[in-house]
């Protein structure tokens, strides 16, 4: 029975690599499938006719030209076939829900974003109301809802992975709110519910999985501060799935207050309204509620920041060096190769560079803060979207076992759609 298991999950893995392959890539022969997946002729020959018999790809008639003296029809290559399932991806922050439909190709081929009243928002009303919304997405798309296979939901706050609930965010008012099961109820799909700053994790490693590997955080700095970790190759979201809420941890025992209620978070210091707060020498306990915040307010200050407004610059200041001492923390802890910085909040990074490194300095031996590298990544909400993507899109790949119903070679053409990658 172990045996049997082993090989079922060898061959999931390579029933993956292969998909993963062709989304990545595009149209491939089997030979050229080969090369990229390091899989034996026999395993591609038997997994792609697999593939072909459940409708997940089809083949496809090359428009390489034929050298002069050839024979024979032109080269015969396999594609994902874009039809074979549909997934879609929200995110959810304060006032605003950002829907994204794509194919099995991974191409988004339709997006809307969607007001409403974060103030009134709860465990009650809001359920319902993203329920309706993605009916209506749904049908604006001209799609049946069991054509949809895999929903990903992205919040801010704090999220239970396993409960599949929002515990905490800014984005309502009240707490614990149900996300996946009002979902799965509503709709034959899998539901998945993730931290906003763990999908961007997830993008990242989709987009260049080189460089993004192993082990590395990112680390994003905007209306809140979250991170995401990639841990031995995997993104770790911890025993109930609340891992890594940097933002939350604490800096100062009996610090600022936190958006969140306690008082000393991390988010406190490096947050845009904490940054207002600042800069504004307003005190510690002003309550983030009562403070003009937003991307417009640190928009203003960064524009202060460059004609050398003293208290911008040292309120940016004073949060490099707070940025500093966590990432000493994290450090410590868990070694990444690499840390990513992004956020709106980066935007003011130069004015924040050199407290970040004193704070390094000060907090960490020398021997730690060795061997890692930062990367300050121009902020694109797009990561979200594109990260909910390819996480529904690896549970595709694992499991789905398509329509049934393969469609006959097809002539290559090009589409309107805009790629995952």
């Amino acid at each position: 029975m172990t045996r049997k298991a082993d090989r079922d999950q060898i061959r999931r893995q390579n029933r993956s690599i292969i998909l993963q392959t062709l989304r990545r890539n595009g149209p491939l022969a089997r030979i050229d499938l080969g090369k990229f997946t390091k899989l034996s002729p026999a395993t591609v020959t038997a997994i792609t006719s697999d593939l072909l018999a459940q409708g997940l790809i089809e083949g496809l008639e090359s428009d390489e030209p034929k050298a002069p003296l050839s024979r024979g029809r032109p080269r015969s290559l396999l594609r994902l076939n874009p039809d074979a399932a549909c997934v879609i991806g929200l995110r959810i922050s304060v006032n605003t829900i950002d829907m994204s439909l794509a194919n099995f190709a991974g191409e988004t081929f339709l997006t809307k974003r969607i007001s409403f009243d974060s103030a009134a928002a709860d465990r009650h009303n809001f359920p319902d109301l993203l329920i309706e919304a993605i009916k209506s997405f749904t049908k604006e798309a001209g799609l049946d809802q069991n054509q949809i296979k895999e929903i990903g939901v992205a919040a801010q706050g704090v999220v239970e992975l396993n409960a599949g609930m929002v515990v905490w965010s800014p984005a309502f008012k009240g707490r614990e709110i149900p996300i996946v099961d009002p979902l799965q109820c509503a709709f034959d799909a899998h539901c998945i519910l993730s931290n906003d700053t763990n999908m961007i994790t997830e993008a990242l490693h989709w987009s260049d999985p080189a460089k993004y590997s192993g082990t590395f955080a990112v680390v994003m700095v905007d209306y809140g501060v979250g991170m995401g970790l990639y841990l031995d190759n995997q993104l770790f979201a911890g025993a109930s799935g609340k891992a890594a809420e940097f933002g939350h941890a604490n800096h100062i025992p009996g610090g600022a207050l936190c958006r969140c209620g306690k008082r000393g978070c991390m988010e406190a210091y490096l947050s845009d309204y904490a940054l207002v707060r600042s800069a504004s020498h307003l005190p510690d306990d002003t309550d983030p509620k009562d403070i003009s915040a937003g991307a417009g307010a640190l928009e203003a200050l960064i524009e202060k920041a460059k004609i050398g407004d003293e208290n911008a610059l040292q309120a940016f200041a004073d949060a490099g060096k707070v940025l500093g001492y966590g990432l000493a923390r994290l450090l410590a802890m868990i070694d990444p190769k690499r840390i990513v910085l992004t956020g709106a909040g980066m935007r003011a990074f130069d004015y924040m560079e050199a407290g970040m490194h004193a704070g390094l300095e000060e907090a960490l031996v020398t021997d730690l803060r060795q061997n890692f590298s930062i990367d300050v990544m121009p902020w694109n909400e797009d990561f979200i979207r594109r990260g909910l993507i390819a996480q529904a899109m690896e549970r595709l790949d694992q499991d789905y076992n398509g329509t049934g119903t393969p469609r006959a070679v097809v002539q290559r053409q090009g589409g309107e759609t805009e790629a995952l990658a």
